[in-house]
């Protein structure tokens, strides 16, 4: 069995980059023990690293720091990335910040027509620039080493010219008392901006940024209409959001 699970855990790493321990037991159904008992000899051998309480093959960790996120909970981004672009009609506009989970959205929008695109992301808007007839506006500045995003006042005030059908912003951290926060008051200022947009203002997020806390907040949980997630909230989010009156999509019950 340990030599079948190691086996099941090499097949997730190649599909996502990098998994937690944590959700590896979940995903496998069986205890932390027994799951740091199997990557044990993996990492031994260099079959496998450690990252960041997590664990990555070693081919990956060499990417960009934008790609290896790419790649870490690839899975669940793919399908809250699905969900919300069915939710999306050819030729409407959308405003998207910088961040793994909007850039799985951007690629599922490759389907569409016509849609008018706001973003601060070079990969966003490479993704969907010249094609099926869409327009597609970059805000301008200084694009980061990291993640090849522009930030600041000529950012904000560029995408502050636009109103969108839907604004969609990429969650750094959710928990029930602050909401949603980040660890760069730049990206803070520039998602509460694009929230401030839309018609329809969604924020989305794996669930493994539930809990967590940034050390700027974006908005409490009721400054944006519906939180799209692969999973069930804390039940102390769940009852902060329903008190907020915001509404909550798990895209796994939907796919």
């Amino acid at each position: 069995m340990s030599s079948k699970r190691r086996g099941e855990i090499t097949r997730l790493l190649q599909d996502e980059g990098t998994i937690s321990i944590a959700d590896l037991a979940q995903k496998l159904g069986v205890s932390l023990e027994t799951i740091r008992r199997d990557v044990k000899p993996m990492t031994d051998t260099g079959a496998v690293t450690r990252v960041h309480g997590a664990i990555g093959l070693p081919q990956h960790l060499g990417e960009a720091p934008f790609e290896l996120r790419m790649r870490e909970n690839a899975g669940a981004k793919r399908l809250i990335a699905q969900w919300v672009a069915r939710t999306i009609r050819n030729g409407e506009s959308i405003m998207l910040d910088t961040g793994t989970t909007t850039s799985f959205l951007a690629r599922e929008l490759l389907q569409h027509r016509n849609l008018t695109v706001v973003t601060n992301s070079s990969d966003i808007a490479r993704t969907l620039a010249t094609v099926n007839g869409n327009r597609v506006f970059m805000a301008g500045g200084e694009l980061r080493s990291d993640s090849g995003a522009a930030f600041g006042v000529s950012a904000i005030e560029f995408v502050s010219r636009f109103s969108v059908t839907h604004a969609v912003i990429s969650v750094g951290a959710l928990d029930a008392s602050e909401g949603i926060t980040d660890y760069d008051l730049a990206e803070a200022e520039f998602a509460r901006t694009v929230l401030s947009r839309g018609a329809r203002k969604t924020a989305i997020t794996d669930a493994t940024k539930f809990g967590r806390r940034g050390l700027v907040q974006v908005c409490n949980l009721g400054g944006f209409d519906e939180l799209v997630t692969d999973q069930e909230p804390p039940e102390d989010i769940v009852q902060a959001l329903y008190s907020a009156g915001t509404r909550m999509t798990v895209a796994s019950k939907h796919s």
